[in-house]
């Protein structure tokens, strides 16, 4: 069923970009990248993110699209953090983040520092990578971007229990995001932050250290 789904989510996509190039809509064209990026995080798939958000840049560039060359150049230090370089891609993160909020633009900020996050994380800068995360908790509150407060629950899950924090904390996230998710009958977003509880209790029970996914 999930290959299935996945299947049908890049058909969408490829039909998204092949139509734009079609239609010559480089509007429509940024805008398919973009989310073909974001999917490509969601599918924990920095190949396909690095090409799509370097495609993204390249188009922004060229066409002058200022709001969508910061997103690209986010999402492609995501894709970098990911496949092993986290110094870069942190800069190219905080840079983009900073360019973004400069052009006055709000909605989007929560989900691009879990972004942040991860890749704090990625470069074993856990509590900085905590503190993100509760920044980003504090815009969702105030901004009410609803569509991340699951993910970032999970997170704060995955690095409380790299701290070594209480249980009680850590528990208490991850129930907070599978919560959060069923309540907005994310169906996805549940599976995920169960899938990561599951895996803190079975590392948990093992009596090792914890190496959580944090995708």
């Amino acid at each position: 069923m999930a290959f299935r789904e996945a299947g049908f989510r890049h058909a969408i996509m490829a039909e998204a970009i092949s139509l734009a190039k079609e239609l010559d809509d480089m509007h429509a064209l940024a805008l398919a990248l973009g989310h073909a990026g974001c999917l490509a995080h969601f599918e924990r798939n920095p190949v396909e993110g690095e090409r799509y958000s370097s495609d993204l840049i390249e188009l922004s560039t060229r066409h002058h699209f200022a709001h969508w060359l910061v997103v690209g150049r986010i999402l492609r230090g995501w894709a970098l953090s990911a496949l092993g370089n986290t110094a870069e891609g942190i800069v190219r993160i905080e840079d983009g983040i900073r360019d973004y909020r400069a052009m006055g633009a709000i909605r989007g900020v929560p989900f691009f520092l879990a972004l942040k996050a991860e890749a704090l994380h990625l470069a074993n800068r856990i509590p900085e990578g905590l503190a993100v995360i509760g920044e980003a908790d504090s815009l969702v509150d105030k901004y009410g971007d609803r569509n991340v407060r699951a993910p970032l629950q999970r997170l704060r899950g995955v690095f409380l229990a790299a701290m070594g924090a209480e249980e009680v904390q850590i528990e208490a996230s991850f129930c907070e995001a599978i919560r959060i998710a069923k309540e907005q009958k994310s169906v996805s977003l549940a599976k995920r932050a169960e899938a990561t509880y599951a895996e803190y209790r079975r590392q948990k029970a093992s009596g090792r250290g914890f190496r959580l996914p944090l995708w």
